[in-house]
């Protein structure tokens, strides 16, 4: 390991914690934890640009408490002065100067709010085109997602005709794992007739949600509006035509799926930065844990390259842990280690029960709605957690029937929208100029042993043409 001469480094140096449970002892306590603590569940939010979703998440963190008076009365006053008085309520979430200035979210936003039964994190996923890989990058540690579209006249149509990101963000989500979905029928107090509005919509998005792979009872569809707070917390008598639940009673009935906290500890980062005060400083780095459990004092592996750090200190929940599990999103402070040795896309896994980093693997693919087919030898692009790489499909092997995944066809010469096929994927380590620089391995488990590490994407000229699951690892490095 190499020692640095940076003070955080050293600092963080100084006073290395151990373990303070055995792991069977561990996985009891947090065996019990889940069993009898509030549960915690992690929410996406997607939708097209400027469908409101940073209005209404700072909206009803206002009505839960979550954002005092004194915080809601600066954001209305540094809105109205920036010109941008409408966006007094999304100031709560788009906290970067640029992002202000621009009117947009542009990276994953993360507060918490709580419901009867559940503490939520929520995930405020950009809108906008430009920022869709931040948008999986948020979409890959949900457990749930809240849609939120525009039920002003026009705008929902924008947002779900082909350009649109809602139909981008939903099949995404349903590709990463998420298969329990709200919908905020936003800007409702804007229809023309509000009740026909809405019945519109749901008859609209019913169709393409089922026929991207969601199930219509694990759906709930809710007339709202974000900036004035109506159908939040409690019923509103300007909706007389509605009886349905109330965005927080929708959010509530959300179930959190078993957390695999038994597996082997799989933490891709998501970010890396610099501590800033006197407990939380040295090398900070957060994620969403796919599997297993981790504490303070735990020996982690970073996997692609050869370090390790320790846990110095836990963050969950905007509160220090001695330990977290499957599920949660979590801020680990490092001891041991330069900055340098950590990426986004990164793992952190035990050292000897280390991820496995792949060079080739075959995955099971659904085609989407795309321009130009995919054919033998396409280069594209592969995202899996926060990590994209080129990759170039380097075998068409079969395409499958998508209801009992029979064989159809063997070594098909291309793949159209709707197909179902078996691929050989393989990173691209040159460029058509010449050989480029030695790309790094991808963390990478089959779907079987961990679904989480086993989910991708496959990209191409900004559009989503791909998703699927790993199915058998190839070349390992």
């Amino acid at each position: 390991m190499n020692i640095s001469s940076d003070p955080d480094y050293l600092a963080a140096e100084i006073d290395i914690p151990r373990p303070s449970l055995a792991r069977e002892k561990l996985l009891e306590e947090v065996r019990r934890k889940l069993e009898t603590g509030q549960k915690g569940l992690n929410l996406v939010i997607i939708g097209h640009v400027d469908a409101g979703k940073s209005t209404l998440m700072g909206r009803l963190l206002y009505e839960l408490g979550e954002l005092d008076e004194k915080a809601r009365r600066d954001n209305e006053r540094g809105s109205e002065r920036a010109g941008k008085a409408s966006f007094k309520w999304a100031w709560a979430l788009d906290e970067s100067a640029e992002e202000r200035e621009r009117g947009v979210t542009m990276d994953i936003a993360t507060t918490h709010i709580r419901t009867p039964s559940l503490l939520i994190t929520l995930l405020d996923a950009p809108g906008h085109a430009d920022f869709v890989p931040n948008m999986i990058s948020g979409a890959s540690q949900a457990d749930a997602a809240l849609l939120v579209v525009d039920a002003s006249p026009n705008s929902f149509e924008a947002g779900f005709e082909r350009a649109g990101q809602t139909r981008e963000h939903l099949v995404l989500v349903r590709a990463l794992g998420v298969s329990q979905l709200v919908i905020a029928v936003n800007k409702i107090d804007l229809a023309i007739d509000a009740e026909s509005r809405y019945n519109e919509i749901v008859s609209t998005l019913s169709p393409f949600l089922v026929q991207s792979g969601f199930q219509l009872p694990r759906v709930a569809f809710v007339p709202l509006s974000g900036i004035e707070g109506i159908n939040l917390i409690d019923k509103s008598s300007a909706l007389p035509w509605y009886d349905g639940p109330t965005l927080l009673s929708a959010l509530d009935a959300l179930k959190p799926p078993a957390r695999p906290y038994t597996l082997p500890l799989r933490l891709p980062l998501s970010n890396v930065f610099r501590g800033q005060t006197a407990m939380a400083s040295g090398i900070g780095v957060s994620g969403r844990i796919a599997s297993g459990v981790v504490q303070v004092g735990d020996r982690l592996r970073i996997l692609p390259g050869d370090e390790s750090a320790v846990v110095r200190l836990i963050e969950q929940d905007d509160d220090s842990a001695p330990w977290a599990a499957a599920g949660s999103t979590v801020t680990l402070y490092l001891a041991g280690v330069d900055q340098i040795h950590l990426d986004i896309g990164s793992v952190l896994c035990p050292p000897d029960a280390p991820v496995p980093l792949a060079l080739a693997f075959t995955a099971q693919i659904i085609v989407f709605d795309l321009q130009l087919p995919l054919t033998q030898g396409a280069s594209v692009e592969l995202f899996h957690h926060s990590r994209d790489v080129p990759v170039t499909l380097s075998k068409l092997l079969a395409t499958l029937d998508r209801a009992t995944n029979a064989v159809v066809k063997r070594d098909p010469r291309v793949l159209t929208k709707g197909q179902s096929a078996r691929v050989q994927i393989t990173l691209r380590t040159g460029t058509i100029s010449g050989p480029g620089e030695r790309v790094a391995p991808v963390p990478l488990e089959t779907f079987t042993v961990n679904k989480d590490m086993g989910r991708i994407l496959l990209r191409r000229g900004g559009e989503t043409v791909a998703a699927g699951i790993v199915t058998e690892l190839l070349t390992l490095a």
